[in-house]
């Protein structure tokens, strides 16, 4: 495996063989299997879950790994692209990120969406630009529209609490947030779930539609994995029958750019806060799932988010595990 970038590279058996074997290495640990080697890890964008869980994938492994942030930087780093450096930042992220990928074996790079240009990012321009600079295999940690490390870890807590797969019925959801974020979550785990097979609800008030891009990928998948795909605002409608609810935030694409547009319409949309009569209609064991970090009392409420439904822990240990299989197939003797 010389990348791991989006589920949508691999075929389906592909991906679930990577399951199996984050099964597998979970119930018969091969803590020497990646033994000598080196994990490089840029994060170009914050992070805990995804920072935390490929350290410790890694060491379960027998590897190691090292970070690197621009604010860790001695010297500062520079991202931006034909720029005359004569500020404070003394490298710019074209030399370094050959050099740190060089001293790993692999190296994952993290680094969100500009969030000013919908086409430039759907088109993933900025992420492109930095994996090409290197030929060592590499792992998309969340860029502007993916984060396929989340997808695996979300399909494994899917199969886990044995949720079906075609006849599931999935509802992504969006939630208020007070800021704009990014679209990798949203668009990425709508791809997942339709590739998974499951019948796809898009919960989300108007102005926040997915470009239509993301949703053709969507329904593409969903066709040949005999699932579905559907928008509506319209709550109790969306949730009837749910076997999960995934809520996320993410940016205005009507707005897309435009700080205070998008302000305008999210500022009528507190009550996006997924709360227990939310599940009125759904499976009486309808499950929560969230990528984390979260907000309380925002994003979703304490009784939702603290009680039987949710799995969010469940799913953000996934995260390590689905990474160790990626890692294992990646680096592993084998390949």
């Amino acid at each position: 495996m010389k990348s791991f970038n989006d589920l949508a590279d691999f075929t389906r058996d592909e991906v679930l063989e990577l399951l199996k074997l984050a099964v597998r290495l979970d119930r018969e640990p091969e803590p020497e299997a990646l033994r000598g080697k080196v994990l490089a890890l840029l994060f170009l964008s914050p992070s805990l879950r995804t920072l935390a869980s490929f350290q410790a994938a890694m060491t379960r492994l027998g590897g190691g790994s090292f970070v690197i942030s621009p604010d860790m930087s001695i010297h500062g780093l520079e991202t931006r692209p034909g720029i005359v450096m004569d500020g404070t930042a003394a490298e710019h992220i074209r030399e370094a990120v050959p050099v740190i990928a060089s001293y790993g074996d692999a190296i994952g790079i993290r680094a969100f969406a500009e969030r000013k240009d919908l086409q430039k990012d759907l088109a993933e321009t900025e992420f492109t630009a930095l994996t090409e600079l290197i030929d060592t295999p590499w792992i998309n940690m969340e860029s502007a529209m993916n984060h396929p490390c989340q997808n695996l870890a979300d399909w494994k807590t899917l199969d886990d609490l044995s949720i079906p797969e075609n006849g599931g019925k999935f509802v992504l959801s969006w939630a208020y947030h007070p800021k704009a974020l990014p679209l990798a979550v949203p668009a990425s785990t709508l791809y997942m779930a339709a590739r998974r097979g499951m019948d796809v609800t898009i919960l989300r008030p108007e102005g926040f539609e997915l470009p239509a891009e993301i949703m053709r990928k969507a329904e593409h998948a969903a066709n040949g994995a005999g699932g579905s795909i559907r928008e509506t605002d319209e709550r109790r409608e969306a949730m009837e029958g749910a076997h999960v609810i995934y809520a996320k935030s993410w940016s205005s694409t009507r707005h897309y750019g435009d700080r205070l547009g998008d302000q305008g319409l999210r500022n009528e949309l507190v009550d996006w806060c997924v709360d227990e009569p939310w599940f009125d209609t759904a499976r009486d064991d309808c499950r929560f799932m969230h990528c984390l970090p979260v907000r309380r009392g925002v994003v979703v409420s304490e009784p939702v988010l603290d009680g039987p439904r949710s799995v969010v822990i469940h799913e953000a240990r996934n995260r390590m595990l689905a990474q160790m299989a990626v890692l294992h197939q990646m680096m592993g003797s084998s390949t």
